[in-house]
């Protein structure tokens, strides 16, 4: 029997934790707002799809391998959120046109290379759907929800960001702290 309950949890716990497509979408919303930053989200639901199919495929080869090649895409995917925090400290008047990029190119590339979603690609599949489920159509449609999952989780991050975007713009330095520490979070649990 599918084990529900401890996939959900899961799957809940890797879309709405702290990411690079969680923060990045807070920050667009923050920026220029909810509906402009919403192209990049759609992006975010096309990617996490073909990243999900990706990892769909090659999961059972990638599992045997995981041991030899996770130390060095978390060493990447670490590199990569420290240049994200780095970018958080950019001085505001370079800062916001740098980091804001509401493009559906942007947010479908985005989930591609990031490791944390990645490895809730891999994971989700190897350890909880592959065991059960050998249907092509079933195996799709969890590839989907798993994306739709991922940009549910990027739209709240992005209301929430629209939400108090006088808030975030008053408060700017010590809300880019905030989110730089979460960054900092996920650089932490990739070595934990």
């Amino acid at each position: 029997m599918f084990p529900w309950p401890s996939f959900l949890s899961y799957v809940i716990i890797m879309a709405f934790t702290p990411g690079p497509n969680n923060i990045m979408s807070m920050n667009n919303a923050r920026n220029a707002g909810f509906k402009k930053g919403l192209t990049f989200n759609f992006g975010v639901l096309a990617g996490g799809f073909i990243l999900m199919i990706l990892c769909l495929l090659f999961s059972a080869f990638l599992y045997s391998f995981i041991p030899k090649i996770q130390l060095p895409m978390k060493i990447l995917g670490a590199a990569y959120m420290a240049y994200i925090i780095f970018l958080l400290f950019i001085p505001s008047g370079k800062h916001e046109t740098k980091n804001y990029s509401g493009s559906f190119i942007v947010g479908m590339l985005f989930p591609l290379i990031n490791p944390k979603a990645m490895m809730y690609g891999i994971t989700a599949m190897s350890s909880f759907i592959l065991p059960y489920y050998k249907e092509v159509p079933v195996l799709v449609l969890f590839a989907f929800f798993l994306a739709f999952t991922g940009f549910f989780s990027t739209i709240c991050w992005a209301l929430f960001g629209s939400l108090f975007s006088l808030l975030f713009t008053k408060h700017a330095k010590c809300l880019n702290f905030i989110m730089a520490m979460l960054l900092l979070y996920c650089i932490v649990t990739l070595f934990i």
